[in-house]
Order: structure tokens, then C-alpha cells, then sequence
């Protein structure tokens, strides 16, 4: 885990981008010795929300299988792909 103080951020902020972009991992930036920022790297945050995305998806669907909702089988999805592809 990288903690650094908040007054790090101005003087070394190159430093800091670069230890981001090489450890992808997010750097804790401190203030008066309490938590008060996290920064990191764009294309690691990118990875992270659609992570999180991705779970939000395998939850729900997670849920609706668990409350008995069907959906289609793997024939009825591609002979409705089939159908469509026939239309376009």
C-alpha cells in the first residue's frame, strides 16, 4: 500500500504519476495524518469500474436466477441471432 502525505502530491507530483502507472496500484494521499484522497492511474481505475460493472451484471443475473426467472435457451438465442441476421 503507498500512503503518502497530501503536500507530496504538489511537490512530487511526477513521482507519484509514474508510481501509479508502474505498480497500477492507487497511491493513499494523507492530511494531517488521516486518510483524505486516493489517486491513481486512469487505465487501472478504467479496468476497476468495469470490473465492478461486470459483477453488478453476474449479480443481478445471479438474483434473477436464484428467484426462478428463465431465460432462453442457447437454440432459441441463436435461432432469434439466426433470424435477425437473415433480416439485415
Amino acid at each position: 500500500m503507498n500512503i503518502r502525505p497530501s503536500a507530496s502530491i504538489r511537490q512530487n507530483y511526477n513521482e507519484i504519476s509514474k508510481l501509479c502507472k508502474q505498480t497500477g496500484e492507487p497511491v493513499y494521499l494523507t492530511k494531517n495524518g488521516e486518510g483524505d484522497l486516493v489517486i491513481m492511474d486512469i487505465e487501472a481505475f478504467t479496468r476497476k469500474e468495469k470490473m465492478l460493472q461486470l459483477r453488478e451484471q453476474l449479480l443481478a443475473v445471479e438474483e434473477d436466477r436464484m428467484a426462478g426467472v428463465t431465460g432462453v435457451s442457447v437454440d432459441e438465442l441463436d435461432n432469434e441471432l439466426n433470424r435477425i441476421i437473415d433480416e439485415v
